[in-house]
């Protein structure tokens, strides 16, 4: 970068969606003291969504960000093919099962979510570093019988199992823009998720989502029985899927690219 300063090139840096570093390491005080003074000699900073500025601290070079995500949808794949008064009686999640995902505390309030419906059913799809955690939890709590665990979902079945969910749970605390929420939105299942990264530029809460506070398990809880109640619930799904037709197909994201190209100073 300094060598493209001396010689005069523009300089764009195309920040990931999100950073996974402690703040107390070594390795993140560097990093946060190179990516300062990266932030002053590069010409544009190119984020994925609007609310990363806010998230990453960047107010300062907000003269600099330009917004471009990569994300796109293969509509054909990712679509409604049981509609949402169709489905089972059933919520989850679908992700990496580690902490920073939240998926410990959505298990947490599973006791008090299926004490409010008797018949709801409970998916967790996906592995890792909790998984023995969570089957403890399951066990301690007697609702092993109600959660199915599939372990790893592949790409390919991805679309089955979201146009089987009432709800998709994302309690993470942190994230860029998630993939799996919009594939879960293509496909006509309202996702509830906390207010991180990307994340509330594409839910707006009771119209295209459902947002929470935080990922505590009381809160988690409250807002999925909030959202199960909602008598729009219908409607935000509907609304939820046409948002990200209109605004993650390959299409789009190539002319969000090719303006933002052809406009740089």
């Amino acid at each position: 970068m300094i060598f493209g300063k001396i010689f005069q090139y523009r300089i764009y840096w195309l920040l990931p969606s999100k950073i996974s570093l402690s703040s107390e390491s070594i390795l993140s005080k560097v990093t946060i003291t190179l990516s300062k003074i990266c932030y002053n000699l590069c010409n544009n900073i190119i984020l994925y969504s609007p609310s990363l500025v806010s998230y990453w601290g960047l107010e300062k070079y907000c003269h600099k960000v330009l917004i471009a995500h990569e994300h796109f949808l293969n509509f054909r794949t990712f679509t409604v093919t049981t509609p949402l008064p169709d489905r089972p009686p059933l919520i989850g999640y679908i992700g990496r099962l580690s902490e920073e995902k939240g998926v410990q505390h959505f298990v947490q309030a599973l006791p008090i979510i299926l004490s409010t419906y008797q018949d709801l059913r409970v998916l967790i799809g996906g592995n890792g570093q909790v998984e023995k955690a969570i089957e403890a939890s399951l066990q301690a709590e007697k609702i092993t019988a109600r959660v199915d665990l599939p372990g790893w979902i592949s790409h390919d079945d991805l679309p089955k199992y979201l146009n089987q969910l009432r709800l998709l749970v994302l309690p993470s605390y942190t994230e860029g823009l998630p993939n799996i929420m919009l594939e879960a939105m293509a496909c006509g299942t309202p996702v509830l998720a906390t207010p991180v990264g990307g994340v509330p530029d594409v839910l707006i809460d009771g119209e295209t989502g459902f947002i929470m506070e935080n990922n505590s398990p009381e809160c988690i809880a409250e807002n999925v029985i909030r959202a199960l109640n909602s008598p729009d619930l219908e409607r935000i799904a509907e609304d939820g899927r046409r948002f990200v037709e209109e605004h993650f197909t390959f299409k789009r994201t190539v002319e969000n690219w090719k303006e933002i190209l052809q406009n740089i100073d």
